[in-house]
Order: structure tokens, then C-alpha cells, then sequence
């Protein structure tokens, strides 16, 4: 199969932050974390204009922080989602190119056009970026913490919820008009699913075979939406739905693939669809979905569940099973006792 759209131009290689001052627009501005900055800011060299530590997404922030920047000629965006979103925001804002540097494989944000900001807390995705090139330095990735990594298989293993909410959708005629159900786009989707459900253990490891794999998974889902039309039907379902619900009622930070992957599993268990399947892959690639790993109770996780439709509704996102079949507490119950049975109890 051929997939169609087009994709960002993506380096693998060694050394990538090193050789970046070499190449582009001078005087440049890095877009980061603060505890990546240590790490990095000696591939630097005297026409750095700046660096921008990211604190927060809200969209107001963001906005405020615009007149502060310096000037500069690029932005290089090096992190994770956070700091690769922001920096798009900043050369949309600014009419910048751009150059993205992921240091772990966390989400696919390197490959989105749009940024993932919130406004009160609720996500949407704005604006328009395309860089000039994304660089994946298998060094840098390695040296990620390996939780980091893994959990990068959230944005792929989501499509196995959402290509079955968006059929059934489609069955119950409540597809939107401008994203009906398409049987090719979502074989794409499935292919690009399997390709990652085919090297759980080399993702697991964070070989160069599962970095490729992953991030040629990733490339593809981040300019999926865009070569659809800006449809997320095929990628993106209830499985977020459960990520955004959690982090509306708790205000935490999340590392995005662990309570994605959770909403993967809870949609397979709602939908009936290889749900027993999904927790051993999820598990199998070391993504852990216990609620304690992500820093919240099992309380606050099956709130999320209880209301996940609720938000979904007053969000105004799209049909899926969660629309029409709430989550029992009997349902809750099956879930936590086989996280627990396939992870084991939490010992912090």
C-alpha cells in the first residue's frame, strides 16, 4: 500500500544537535526545558539569540510571551511535545523557519502541523508549521529515559480504538459530513498500526530498529490529520477522550502515551475489541498504565472514566462508543482488576 499525503523530511543519523549551528538561520532561538538545557546547551555556539524554557500551554501564556522573544532568524524546537509544540507556535506566530529536534519519542508532535495548546485547560490544536527538517539522533533518543520512549506507542496504538469508533459512527449515520468513513484511509491507519505491533520488543529496547519503527509510525500520524483533510477520525478517538478528561479534572502533567494507552485499553474493553490483545501489548512495550505511575489515584483515574463521555459532549468532540455506552462501575471494577493482574499491585 502507498500512503498518501505528504511527510516532513526526517534525519536519522549522530551527532544532528552538534551540526545544527553549522546550518541554520542565524542568530537562532531554542525552544526547551530547563533540565534539558544542561545537557545540551554546549552544541551551542555564540549566535544562540536565546533560549525559551516552556512552562506552560495555555494559550494566554503563550501569547503574553510572544513581545519577550528575541530576535532571531529560526527556532530550533528540542524536547519533547511540549517544547517541539511550543516552538511551533512561535514560528507561527512569527513567520520563522523551523527545525525540530525530539529528544525522546514520546508523542508525534515533531510531525504535527498544528500545535496542541489549551484554553482553560481544554486542548485544541491551532496554527501552521512545517519545518524544515526533523532530527532524530539515535544517541539523544537512547539517552531518554526508556519509559520516555516507550510510551511514544500511544499515539499509534490509539488507532485500534478510534478506526473502531469512527465504523461505528459511520453504522449509526453519525459521521460528520465532512469526515465520512473511508475504507482505504483507515487500512492506512491499520497498516501503520501493525508495522509498530510488529516490533514490540525492539521499541521495548529502544534499538535503532524500534527508534525507526516508532518514529516512522509517528511521522506518518502527525501529518495524518492534515493529509486527510483535517480529519482525526482514523487516528485519534475515545482513547484521548479518556487523556483529556483526566488531565481536565486533575490540572496534572502527564507523560501523554501512559493515560493515552489507559484510554486504549478502556475503549477495548467498552468496545469489545481485543481488549485482552491491547493490555499484553501495552504492557509487553513497558507502558505503564497504572494510575499511581502517572502520578494520580485510581479514584481520580475512574472519575475520568465515569465522565469521559460527559466531557466529550460538552467538548464538543466526535461520536464514539463512549457517546452511547457509559462506563459501569462494573466495567471499572474488570479494568483495575486486570491492570493490577497483569502489572501487579503498586509499590511506588
Amino acid at each position: 500500500m502507498e500512503f498518501t499525503g505528504n511527510f516532513f523530511t526526517t534525519i536519522y543519523g549522530r551527532n544532528l544537535i552538534g551540526e545544527l549551528p553549522q546550518f541554520v538561520h542565524r542568530p537562532y532561538l531554542v525552544v526547551t526545558m530547563e533540565d534539558l538545557w544542561e545537557k545540551f546547551s554546549g552544541s551551542f555556539d555564540k549566535n544562540l539569540a536565546g533560549v525559551y524554557f516552556v512552562h506552560s500551554l495555555e494559550y494566554e501564556d503563550l501569547v503574553k510571551e510572544l513581545d519577550k522573544l528575541p530576535a532571531c532568524s529560526c527556532v530550533i524546537g528540542l524536547g519533547g511535545g511540549q517544547a517541539l509544540d511550543v516552538a511551533k507556535f512561535f514560528v507561527w506566530n512569527k513567520l520563522l523557519p523551523l527545525f525540530q529536534v525530539p529528544t525522546a519519542m514520546t508523542v508525534n508532535a515533531a510531525f504535527g502541523h498544528r500545535t496542541a495548546v489549551r484554553f482553560d485547560s481544554k486542548v485544541r490544536y491551532i496554527g501552521w508549521a512545517v519545518p524544515e527538517a526533523v532530527y532524530v539522533d539515535f544517541d539523544v533518543i537512547q539517552q531518554a529515559p526508556a519509559s520516555l520512549n516507550r510510551s511514544g506507542v500511544g499515539d499509534i496504538f490509539c488507532y485500534h480504538t478510534a478506526l473502531y469508533d469512527w465504523k461505528l459512527a459511520a453504522e449509526r449515520g453519525r459521521t460528520e459530513a465532512k469526515w465520512p468513513y473511508d475504507a482505504s484511509l483507515a487500512a492506512e491507519s491499520q497498516q501503520v498500526l501493525d508495522s509498530v505491533l510488529a516490533k514490540l520488543d525492539d521499541i521495548r529496547e529502544v534499538n535503532e530498529v524500534g527508534i525507526r519503527t516508532l518514529m516512522n509510525a509517528n511521522r506518518w500520524g502527525g501529518a495524518a490529520f492534515h493529509n486527510a483533510g483535517w480529519n482525526p477520525r482514523h487516528i485519534e478517538g475515545m482513547d484521548h477522550f479518556l487523556f483529556y478528561t483526566l488531565e481536565y479534572l486533575t490540572h496534572k502533567p502527564f507523560i501523554h502515551g501512559q493515560p493515552v494507552c489507559l484510554g486504549v485499553y478502556v475503549g477495548s474493553e467498552l468496545q469489545g475489541n481485543r481488549a485482552e490483545e491491547m493490555l499484553a501489548a501495552i504492557h509487553r512495550v513497558g507502558v505503564d498504565i497504572r494510575p499511581e505511575a502517572m502520578g494520580v489515584t485510581w479514584e481520580e483515574a475512574a472519575e475520568a472514566m465515569r465522565k469521559m463521555g460527559w466531557y466529550a459532549q460538552q467538548a464538543g468532540l466526535w461520536y464514539t462508543t463512549a457517546s452511547e455506552k457509559p462506563v459501569t462501575e462494573e466495567l471499572i471494577a474488570h479494568v483495575r482488576e486486570r491492570i493490577y493482574a497483569t502489572y501487579g499491585p503498586w509499590e511506588g
